[in-house]
């Protein structure tokens, strides 16, 4: 469990950087799409335009953090109220989208798709620019695993929680690809504007009246990504505090709108103060890596959680049980009495059972408890390998400036590694009876283990793309983060302080 607490911190920890830069650089979107609608620059108020600090190599963006200050006070009213006007401007969103595909698709068989005819062909950075483009643009992505943070407060969670996700991911893909074949076919890659793309593609071909359509329809797009990129945030917040991982200060809720305005308003201040200072190219970088490393991590953790036994033992299913209890009245005056009579009878314990859990019986444990720690050892061992041969396989394919030879042999490698792990792990039986946590009838990850490692095999791949000063800038967050739990989170986590689910391995003595 100490280790669990470790991988729990470092998730939620990369999570805080996806959500709480990512809407940083939503609310630093709106500036230039709001100057396009109403016709340049020139035309916004000075305090709401971009100002340069002179002296260093800073510009700053007021309208950014009016943004994120307005949407941290929606959200602080209640999930109701964030849920219905995040439900009109989606409604906005999906016909701005439709319109674009639509009319986008008329230009483009109208012109001959332009964009397309290029001697450099569809690839013009090859396919190792292409990743990196990728590995940026998943940026776009990281909306869908924020359903899994309103989990307290979904009717149905086991069931609404996965049909959200995957409707919500599949309706965005979706609609991004076709958006982005429209726009690439109208205007060749290096034409397009990079702060306002798809309105001044429908500029340049002559539909200056759907611009501004386009870009009232972005405007309501990025308050509703800042929207849904604020709302998970004060929630990880809140589940970190509930677990002693921060100060008890960040699980406070409201009484009156049920939300945890706490984290809010400290989630609102960080973002706002991250939209004013920093650039749209450093923020999207930095959330990119941290909403692949907490999924790369996840991924690790499915296979951790599905082949390697805890050391603990269940509670006998007797025990697991609810035991139905007929409630009669009762005579609380003797109480106290059987309190003093309680203290006085002393405790018989068998030789054959545990002292602390009397009720299972010790060769059983000990037996259990030799089994399965001869199987963590040697899916520990596997799953490492696993993780060792994904590392050297992207790293040798992302690295051009390597001979060929050493490229293929180190592929190889990696590969030999990566599939030695899928073919064990396959014909071993998962430990799923030991890890149906609460309700069985939950969802669970198909395709174990090949999903998981092919998860890892990708993300890994698009995190070795990024960029050096990126890794730089995410290494200090997680410095930070490392240290937070050192002082404070590893000496106040509940798990140190309160027994787990399963019972604890002290019953071995």
């Amino acid at each position: 469990m100490y280790y669990a607490c470790r991988v729990a911190w470092l998730i939620g920890w990369s999570l805080i950087l996806e959500y709480g830069i990512g809407g940083a650089a939503v609310a630093r979107s709106i500036t230039p799409n709001l100057a396009a609608l109403i016709g340049g620059v020139d035309n916004l108020p000075a305090f709401l335009s971009y100002q340069h600090i002179p002296g260093i190599d800073i510009v700053v963006d007021p309208l950014a953090a009016i943004m994120v200050f307005i949407v941290t006070w929606v959200l602080c009213t209640g999930i109701k109220e964030s849920t219905m006007v995040q439900s009109i401007v989606t409604s906005v969103n999906i016909c701005a989208l439709m319109f674009v595909i639509v009319v986008g698709g008329y230009l483009g068989f109208k012109s001959g798709w332009v964009g397309y005819g290029l001697p450099t062909g569809y690839f013009p950075f090859g396919i190792d620019g292409m990743v990196a483009g990728s590995a940026t643009a998943f940026f776009a992505y990281i909306g869908f695993d924020a359903v899994a943070s309103t989990a307290e407060e979904v009717k149905n969670p086991q069931r609404d929680l996965p049909l959200g996700i995957a409707a919500s991911l599949s309706l965005c893909c979706g609609l991004y690809m076709i958006v982005s074949i429209v726009v690439v076919g109208l205007v060749p890659y290096y034409d397009i504007n990079p702060n306002t793309p798809i309105s001044s593609a429908f500029a340049d071909n002559g539909l200056q009246w759907a611009a501004y359509i386009i870009n009232a329809g972005a405007i309501t797009a990025l308050c509703s990504s800042l929207l849904g990129g604020m709302l998970p945030q004060p929630r990880i917040l809140m589940a970190m505090g509930r677990d002693g991982l921060l100060p008890p200060f960040f699980s406070d809720i409201n009484k009156h709108s049920y939300v945890p305005v706490k984290s809010t308003v400290v989630t609102g201040l960080v973002s706002a103060a991250l939209a004013f200072f920093m650039d749209v190219s450093q923020l999207a970088g930095m959330v990119s890596v941290g909403t692949l490393l907490a999924f790369t991590i996840s991924a690790i953790t499915v296979l951790i959680v599905r082949y390697i036994p805890p050391i603990e033992v269940p509670l006998p299913l007797s025990l697991q049980e609810p035991i139905d209890a007929e409630s009669t009245e009762y005579d609380w005056s003797h109480l106290e009495t059987l309190e003093k009579d309680a203290k006085k009878k002393t405790l018989v314990v068998q030789e054959d059972v545990s002292v602390d859990y009397s009720l299972i019986p010790k060769n059983h444990a000990i037996d259990t408890f030799v089994h399965n720690g001869n199987r963590k050892e040697t899916v520990g061992c596997v799953i490492a390998f696993i993780c060792l041969g994904v590392f050297i396989l992207t790293f040798a394919a992302s690295s051009t400036h390597f001979l060929s030879s050493v490229r293929f042999t180190s592929c190889g490698v990696g590969g030999i590694l990566v599939l030695s792990g899928l073919v064990f792990l396959t014909c071993i039986d998962q430990d799923d009876a030991r890890h149906k946590f609460g309700n069985s009838r939950g969802f669970t990850c198909p395709l174990v283990p090949l999903l998981p490692i092919i998860s890892i095999l990708i993300n890994s791949y698009l995190l070795i793309s990024l960029g050096g000063s990126t890794w730089l800038r995410v290494s200090v967050w997680l410095a930070l983060g490392i240290i937070i739990y050192v002082f404070y989170g590893r000496n106040h986590s509940s798990l140190k302080l309160d027994d787990a689910n399963y019972t604890p391995s002290t019953f071995f003595a």
